[in-house]
């Protein structure tokens, strides 16, 4: 019996010591897991303020940018692409984009009311990108205060209503580009192939010719066409446009453009930041603005 009893004691024993194994185990593992997401989420914060501190340093580029000079090209500093820029224990990336290059979807209709001259440009832009030219019209009706919707493949309340979940027309300039999805036709296909040309910025906007693609300025100069427009964007990168009589002069022949839809400056830019720190990374979208001069004013701000 007391051989049998000593057995069963060892055995005991045994599956104490495993026990506490196993409970030692899983206290360090859980220690280390719980280190570990510390450890993220701290780097997580420092990441996130130094996102912040982009957004300052991209501020005060520009800023110094339009004391330097009224034209905005992109041979200049702020137009560069950022490489990355080490910060502790990570880096920083980020590039600067200038929004009055690309057409400004809320000049349809600056007013409330539908501008005729801009629909007709952004039709032609449609037309450049083999788009259908009937998202203008489901546009203007997005952003036109009225209720009346275009006779051919407008969509106001009535077609919205109509949807499951069911909304009513924004009647009001676009925000931002993403708004795009919730109109009448803009797919995820269209709004991909149409987001490298145009921007949403608040009231009416002129179009920067130094810094525009092809596509734009084909767009606002009608009989340009996409040939001539990349002649032109292949001369100013050599010798940017100095103001409007300058690019007026280098038009081919036969053609014109209205004075009050172009400029050589631009106000609004879009800064993309992203910081990785260890395994974390943070980011943000910013539109700035610089009209009122001196340090420019954030429009709106998106951090991840």
């Amino acid at each position: 019996m007391r051989t049998g009893q000593r057995g069963v004691a060892v055995v005991l024993a045994m599956g104490v010591v495993a026990l506490a194994s196993i409970t030692a185990t899983a206290i360090i593992t859980s220690q280390g897991i719980w280190s570990r997401q510390s450890q993220l989420a701290q780097d997580y914060v420092q990441a996130q303020a130094m996102v912040k501190a982009g957004v300052d340093w991209v501020r005060a580029v520009l800023s110094d940018d339009s004391r330097m000079g009224s034209v905005d090209h992109l041979g200049e500093p702020w137009a560069l692409q950022m490489p990355a820029m080490p910060v502790e224990n990570g880096e920083l990336t980020g590039h600067i984009h200038d929004q009055q290059g690309l057409f400004n979807l809320n000049n349809l209709a600056p007013d409330g009311k539908i501008s005729a001259a801009q629909l007709a440009h952004f039709k032609r832009l449609l037309a450049l990108l083999d788009l259908p030219d009937v998202l203008a019209d489901a546009l203007a009706d997005w952003i036109d205060v009225d209720s009346e919707p275009h006779p051919q493949h407008g969509a106001e309340d009535e077609y919205y209503g109509m949807l499951n979940p069911s909304y009513l027309t924004a009647n009001r300039p676009l925000t931002d580009v993403a708004e795009l999805a919730r109109i009448r036709g803009f797919n995820r296909d269209i709004r991909a192939r149409l987001r490298p040309f145009v921007t949403a910025l608040p009231g009416f906007t002129t179009v920067n010719v130094n810094t525009a693609p092809p596509e734009v300025l084909a767009a606002i100069v009608e009989g340009l066409g996409i040939g001539n427009a990349r002649i032109l964007t292949l001369q100013r990168a050599r010798v940017h446009f100095r103001d409007h009589a300058d690019f007026l002069n280098r038009l081919p022949q036969g053609v014109a453009v209205e004075e009050s839809d172009i400029g050589t400056s631009s106000n609004y830019f879009l800064a993309t930041l992203r910081v990785a720190i260890g395994e974390a990374q943070a980011g943000g979208v910013v539109l700035l603005n610089r009209e009122e001069g001196g340090w420019p004013a954030i429009v709106w701000r998106k951090y991840s």
